[in-house]
């Protein structure tokens, strides 16, 4: 199949190494016989007149992103009609030919736009099987013309998701908080569109006996206030709970919240950005588009708390990209918050 990446012939080399140095049963991925349900919150509550309702449905909110970093929205105002769409126009974006989608301004868009596995792996854990185009969301206008109705979804989804859907939660969260910020406006002076980031990611099929032994998506944490995700049925999302790996049971109809860095620094580590990552299928393929609620390069993340010392130090998103970015180079893996750590 021409859309396949080539992930056979790249990783050969280094697939046979390890076998030959006797590794064949290094599972990076273990088996489980259960799944666990992430909480599952309905937004409508958040509308309602009645304010025991309201309260009640924030304090779930705020409840989840402290145990779990991690929950389940539906009633959220994205249409399936929308998310239908949005899936269709993926399957027709990753099934161009792997020449042409992973040419240079495919799509209008810069280099490096479309990425697949890791083909500068030096190990069988930084092995990758997966596909995903990830951009800021500025640079949708930038699409040519040949992929409009691409555009038009992208754009839509984007102006649902990342105004008034990650804006609600974050002002939610920081309301439960009582976080005392210099602005009450700081998500709405901070985020936009235009700071955001979007990734349509693909796992295709993995051959059985390899399966076990790559990921899809390395375990991480998002560099974000909040990502929202928007999965298929296939599942393959793990979590990293109390020291264990626990797979989530696959909810279409609903949306998947997480807590990333900033936040969890931003509440002076109350709410919990989650280690995460996505195994593969032996049968099916899997989709799901992941929006990242980021602010702008020069915003501060200062830690809020009433009741202890802060636990990270003043830092700009600038900077911690930048010590991410310099990380990745070096080690393959995102230092996260521990360079800021007080």
């Amino acid at each position: 199949m021409d859309y396949e990446p080539p992930f056979l012939e790249t990783y050969k080399t280094l697939l046979q190494e390890e076998d030959s140095n006797r590794n064949n049963d290094l599972l990076l991925v273990e088996n489980f016989d259960d799944e666990i349900e992430l909480p599952l919150i309905d937004l409508n509550r958040l509308n309602e007149n009645n304010l025991d309702e309201r309260d009640e449905c924030m304090e779930e909110i705020s409840d989840a992103a402290r145990r779990w970093g991690f929950f389940q929205i539906v009633n959220h105002g994205i249409s399936k009609d929308l998310l239908g769409m949005m899936l269709f126009e993926q399957m027709k974006l990753f099934y161009q030919p792997f020449v042409k989608k992973s040419s240079d301004n495919f799509l209008g868009l810069p280099p490096r736009t479309y990425r697949w596995g890791n083909p500068s792996a030096t190990n069988l854990k930084q092995l990758l099987w997966s596909e995903a185009f990830h951009f800021p969301i500025s640079d949708i206008s930038m699409m040519d013309n040949q992929h409009k109705s691409l555009r038009w979804n992208i754009e839509a989804l984007a102006a649902a998701a990342v105004t008034p859907l990650a804006q609600c939660l974050a002002e939610t969260l920081a309301c439960k908080m009582k976080m005392i910020m210099k602005s009450k406006n700081y998500f709405k002076e901070n985020c936009f569109q235009e700071s955001s980031i979007i990734r349509l990611n693909r796992y295709p099929p993995c051959p059985k006996l390899l399966s076990s032994k790559l990921y899809g998506l390395m375990p991480h944490n998002d560099s974000s206030f909040l990502s929202i995700v928007y999965q298929d049925h296939v599942g393959g999302l793990e979590l990293l709970k109390d020291g264990k790996w626990i797979r989530v049971k696959p909810n279409p109809g609903a949306l998947v919240i997480n807590i990333g860095d900033l936040f969890q620094a931003l509440s002076n580590g109350i709410y919990k950005s989650i280690k995460h990552r996505v195994v593969v299928s032996q049968k099916e393929e899997r989709y799901s588009v992941a929006f990242f609620y980021c602010p702008l390069l020069e915003t501060l993340i200062q830690s809020h708390s009433h009741t202890k010392p802060a636990m990270y130090k003043n830092f700009t998103f600038r900077e911690y990209r930048e010590q991410n970015e310099k990380a990745v180079k070096q080690t393959g893996d995102k230092i996260g918050l521990s360079k800021f750590l007080l």
